[in-house]
């Protein structure tokens, strides 16, 4: 997947029909790090801009669980690198 800014505007969504996340990609990925297993497996992410994925010919406009658990995770990672002041 194209890597996504984190200010990128976003909507978390999910299959259950609660009522969505409008936020950025930063945001979005928080919300779904706090989600129980099944709500995670029912979630995307409507993009604003679409992405390059691999093994697609067109870029997508919208993400998978699995790739909102890449975001997420990559965002612990910047997180737990950056610096304490």
């Amino acid at each position: 997947m194209s890597p996504i800014a984190w200010d990128q505007p976003a909507t978390l969504i999910d299959l259950d029909g609660t009522t969505p996340l409008i936020a950025t990609i930063r945001d979005c990925a928080l919300h779904f790090d706090a989600f129980t297993a099944h709500a995670k497996a029912q979630a995307r992410i409507l993009l604003t801009k679409p992405v390059h994925r691999e093994g697609r010919k067109t870029r997508t406009w919208i993400l998978d669980p699995h790739e909102i658990a890449q975001l997420a995770e990559r965002l612990r990672i910047e997180e737990q690198s950056q610096p304490v002041h």
